[in-house]
């Protein structure tokens, strides 16, 4: 106990150099936790973001192209799927619901997504969670109706009964609004953590009447545009749609089906797992992963070299107090001992102070990376893993205290009861 007092007298006694030592160690546990945190909620909200479907649909691409644009709503479709092949799979006997889905569109760069009820009862996400309203209802009859995702609203300042003008194109500034078929806000999502709280959600029929008097990708000018009212008395079948999310009776049956619809002989299709598919976009984002948490090892070992440089550089200076406490009757091992506890406060208090500022950038950083970035970080006690982290922190930072102890001990009486100059 009484090396312990000794050590913590010692540091306060340079506490100018200590403190910057323990800040310098503080910061880079922080990011080592920081980058290991928002790698593993990134991961399990990646992994989260569709449940209980058992094969997406679309035109024949590629399979991480196809769920970029289906699921996280990232780049456009190849090609479209006809109305008549989407009603072929529909009326499959093995398969037990099936969501079209229709992009294209934007407001204020959020994605709109055209679709029908069935994606409110069958589209689950997470632990197979079903998506719920927080205020209103989903769109029902009327083509000019919109369901918000929590992100628009919060971030656009939406209230039910609103009305929003669409625009054509995926791009933040758009050139060609529909200004003439203005949308009512009738619902708003319970925020989900996932692409779906960036959406907005309409009817095939809503995006069908957007572009009913559109011709060759362009929209009708004078006489020849149809008004909201007009294309509500139209026929506004969709043609094509973008996309199908497929659920199966049967889990057996997912191959046979996926094998039979990318042979389907209609037109080119291609059908993906959704589970395979996140898997394998994944495992592409492993290496940027992995870089950015050896990077933040190395600002560790920084740190504690940073430690040890400060501890080996006061050894010259307290050459004489480890003389006197050699001739009051320390041995060796207390000397060294005394430099081991030194490192290793510094390491302690560098994790403590390290920790506490992670969580405090949590506190305040929380709501503005949930709605930038669709990543919630919650304010949980350390994992497992982190602990184990935390642990080789501190196992590091006696290991490199060990260097200093080791030349203490080697120092013998005859080193100088007065310094060496």
């Amino acid at each position: 106990m009484y090396l312990i007092r000794l050590a913590l007298a010692s540091l306060a006694n340079r506490r100018f150099t200590a403190l910057l030592t323990v800040f310098a160690i503080a910061l880079s546990v922080c990011l080592l936790l920081a980058v290991e945190r928002v790698r593993s909620e990134a991961r399990n909200s990646f992994a989260s973001t569709i449940s209980g479907t058992d094969l997406i649909v679309g035109a024949r691409s590629g399979s991480i192209n196809l769920l970029l644009y289906s699921v996280f709503r990232i780049g456009n479709a190849t090609n479209n799927i006809r109305w008549d092949s989407f009603e072929h799979f529909a009326a499959d006997p093995k398969v037990k619901w099936a969501i079209p889905i229709s992009l294209g569109d934007s407001h204020r760069g959020y994605r709109v997504l055209g679709t029908t009820p069935t994606y409110f009862e069958h589209y689950h996400y997470g632990r197979d969670q079903a998506l719920e309203l927080a205020q209103g209802r989903g769109f029902a009859s009327d083509p000019f109706e919109v369901t918000l995702g929590a992100e628009v609203a919060d971030a656009l300042h939406y209230q039910l009964g609103e009305q929003i003008v669409l625009a054509h194109g995926v791009a933040t500034i758009s050139l060609v609004k529909h200004d003439d078929k203005p949308f009512t806000v009738v619902g708003i999502l319970k925020r989900t953590g996932t692409p779906v709280d960036r959406t907005l959600h309409i009817s095939l029929q809503g995006m069908q009447a957007l572009h009913v008097d559109w011709q060759n990708g362009v929209p009708a000018h004078g006489a020849g545009r149809a008004s909201a009212e007009q294309a509500r008395g139209m026929n506004l079948q969709p043609a094509a749609i973008t996309a199908v999310m497929l659920g199966l009776k049967s889990k057996i049956a997912t191959f046979s089906v996926q094998r039979e619809i990318n042979e389907f002989r209609g037109e080119p299709l291609l059908a993906i797992l959704p589970g395979v598919a996140l898997q394998e976009l994944w495992s592409l984002m492993g290496t940027a992963e992995q870089a950015l948490f050896v990077v933040s090892l190395f600002v560790v070992l920084t740190g504690l070299i940073g430690m040890l440089t400060a501890i080996l550089t006061s050894l010259n200076e307290r050459r004489r107090e480890m003389a006197i406490l050699r001739s009051v009757g320390a041995r060796p091992w207390h000397i060294a001992s005394l430099l081991l506890l030194e490192a290793f406060s510094l390491a302690a208090a560098g994790v403590l102070l390290g920790v506490s500022l992670l969580y405090l950038g949590i506190a305040l950083a929380q709501n503005a990376v949930q709605a930038n970035y669709g990543l919630f970080l919650p304010l949980a006690l350390p994992s497992s893993y982190e602990w184990t982290l935390l642990g080789a922190i501190l196992a590091a930072a006696l290991l490199m205290g060990a260097i200093p102890a080791w030349r203490a001990y080697r120092q013998s009486l005859a080193d100088g009861l007065s310094i060496r100059l």
